[in-house]
């Protein structure tokens, strides 16, 4: 080998070196070691018990995670707690992708075609949540939402009933509606400021063009703004989905202990519970990395699934 090839080979390692390093230890290694605890039966309770060893089980600690049911959530739903929580995770996503998403786009637009007065402050304003803590927003939201809280004190008002009670939360069937509220006010401006930065990319001469020929405020929003978009509305739902799947802080901290937080529960917050606050269970760590493990494989599915939407659409977007 000559003198200038090690140079550039050496060159290239020394670049490339540092950033593999750190994605081996703070990616790599982390996925790999999570794979590895699903397949055996670590017990941190039992690590230093000479009678104990550790044991590869296959694929057994994914049929108990799908099938567990300690009583917790609501008998009436009659599904494991698994399932139960992927349930509310996947209404988390539809919220995302149909509700997030498409609000920002809609505003975005009335924006940039100047349909509103005062554009800046209204932009500001859908804007504001980005600026707080999710903590404190699930806070303040939970504070609205008490059983006497301002909204009951709302629905008192208007319905004439001083016994009325914001209850929604208390009933399984109906718990995620007032999450799913608070996810679009919360995350909808992120989504318009995505569209709104690429909606000034457009030339406006195209817009102008299509009023001239007679082209009303719908048509141009479904003819032309939409499928010059289409790749920021793929690259909005890859964020919205990955988003919906690792939330935690919002809603642990919007439903508190109790009836309201297991109605409410998503993938995240099931694997907190199984792993952290379920000390009874010697196998909850290696249940914590099954379901974890889980939760990427959904995400890679549905990573895919969008990709295949916008191949069909004509992006040429792909993640």
């Amino acid at each position: 080998m000559k003198k200038s090839d090690t140079r550039e080979l050496l060159t290239f390692i020394g670049f490339i070196l540092p950033g593999l390093l750190i994605y081996l230890f703070i990616i790599a290694y982390p996925i790999c070691y999570s794979v590895f605890l699903s397949l055996t039966n670590y017990n941190p309770n039992l690590v230093r018990d000479p009678n104990w060893s550790l044991e590869f089980v296959g694929l057994k600690n994914y049929g108990t995670v799908m099938t567990m049911n300690q009583g917790i959530v609501d008998a009436s739903t009659n599904i494991p707690e698994f399932w139960y929580a992927f349930k509310n995770n996947m209404i988390v996503v539809l919220v995302s992708v149909f509700g997030q998403i498409p609000i920002g786009f809609i505003l975005a637009f009335i924006l940039y075609r100047k349909q509103v007065k005062a554009a800046s402050f209204f932009q500001a304003m859908v804007f504001l949540p980005q600026f707080l803590s999710t903590i404190v927003i699930g806070i303040m939201w939970r504070m609205l939402f008490m059983v006497d809280g301002p909204v009951a004190k709302v629905i008192q008002h208007f319905s004439g009933d001083p016994s009325a009670q914001f209850d929604l939360m208390m009933q399984p069937g109906k718990a995620m509606i007032p999450i799913g509220i608070v996810l679009i006010w919360m995350y909808t401006g992120m989504y318009m400021i995505i569209f709104l930065a690429n909606l000034q990319k457009i030339n406006e001469s195209m817009f102008e063009a299509a009023k001239i020929d007679g082209a009303t405020e719908v048509q141009i929003f479904f003819k032309i703004t939409i499928p010059l978009l289409a790749g920021s509305i793929l690259t909005s739902c890859i964020l919205a989905i990955a988003g919906s799947l690792k939330g935690f802080s919002l809603i642990y901290a919007l439903a508190p202990e109790g009836k309201q937080r297991i109605n409410t529960e998503v993938l995240p917050i099931y694997m907190y519970r199984i792993s952290f606050n379920n000390a009874k269970d010697p196998m909850r760590y290696a249940y914590g990395a099954t379901i974890s493990n889980i939760v990427v494989v959904i995400s890679i599915l549905l990573i895919m699934f969008s990709n295949w939407v916008g191949k069909k659409l004509g992006t040429d977007e792909e993640y």
